[in-house]
């Protein structure tokens, strides 16, 4: 009775006796045992579940912002596929354009049929050609030095209005009241600057590239001073009746190494009719000096293609 173990139970009823062996405690410890290994079994298991369950929320979260973030890249990425495709449309019918007004600066330029030759080709010559006149036209005189002035005496032989005898006129007086502005028919510098009562009178030269140089006669006053460095179309003096003159008026003067030339091939010389001032007026290597215009506009045209260049890579 020893390895018994009797529990006594009382109630109104009585008392009651249960009595447990040794086998009887070995498997109710067993039972124990197992209830307990499996609560914590289940209480692992739901501990594990949860968390892989918060894990999963955390990963559905990650991937519901992933795919946010992707459709807002996919509309962004659309948006620009659809600005570039406008832009490319807009190029390809601003290329139209310049192909037409191309064809436009060919016939002036008198290039003639060009369509067969590929398009930088093109503009590379139309680029040439237009940058080599607008030089020539801005160093060498060209245009009328008054605006909307009336020519009163043309250059070669004439009888001198105060003298009375022939004498050959050398330059074309413009027939403007005292104070009339005058502008530099192309880029120069002030090379004399000389005040007198007497002859010319009041008297100014402007030295000009390639061997030009144009002077203005009886002058009012001047705008500039010697050794200034002027622009084409700059103010530089006002015309006046100062000197040897019989009435107010410009004469004005253009000479290629000192020997004088008709202004009015000059005055009439501009980018349509540009070819005309070689035939007009003789004594000058005009091909020479259209050579070395050419190959300087060149020059600088591919400095200004090769700074485009590295400027273009600076920035990217």
């Amino acid at each position: 009775m020893k390895d018994n173990i009797t529990v006594s139970v009382s109630s109104i009823h009585g008392t009651k006796h249960f009595s447990f062996g040794k086998k009887t405690r070995h498997t109710a410890k067993f039972i124990s045992y197992t209830i307990f290994i499996v609560i914590l079994l289940t209480a692992g298991i739901i501990y594990y579940l949860v968390n892989d369950a918060e894990s999963s929320k955390l990963k559905l979260l990650e991937l519901e912002n992933k795919s946010s973030s992707l459709t807002k890249e996919l509309t962004s990425l659309t948006a620009l596929k659809i600005s570039l495709e406008q832009d490319l449309s807009e190029r390809e019918e601003r290329m139209l354009v310049v192909a037409d007004r191309l064809d436009d600066l060919e016939k002036v330029l008198g290039m003639g049929d060009q369509n067969n030759v590929e398009l930088k080709s093109r503009l590379d010559t139309a680029t040439m050609n237009s940058s080599m006149r607008v030089a020539m036209l801005t160093q060498i005189p060209s245009g009328a030095p008054v605006k909307n002035a009336r020519t009163s005496s043309s250059y070669g032989e004439r009888q001198h209005p105060v003298l009375g005898i022939k004498k050959f006129h050398r330059g074309q007086d413009f027939a403007v009241n005292t104070g009339t502005p005058i502008y530099a028919p192309a880029d120069g510098t002030v090379e004399v600057i000389r005040p007198s009562n007497k002859g010319s009178g009041n008297f100014l030269r402007l030295l000009h590239g390639y061997g030009f140089s144009s002077s203005y006669s009886h002058l009012n006053k001047f705008a500039v001073s010697r050794g200034d460095f002027v622009k084409k179309g700059d103010l530089i003096a006002y015309s006046g009746n100062s000197g040897l003159t019989s009435g107010p008026h410009l004469h004005y003067e253009i000479r290629f190494i000192g020997r004088a030339l008709d202004p009015k091939p000059f005055l009439d010389w501009h980018v349509d009719n540009f070819d005309t001032i070689f035939a007009r007026v003789g004594g000058i290597q005009w091909e020479s000096l259209v050579g070395k215009i050419e190959t300087r506009v060149s020059q600088q045209l591919q400095l200004s293609s090769q700074q485009a260049v590295q400027l273009t890579g600076t920035l990217k």
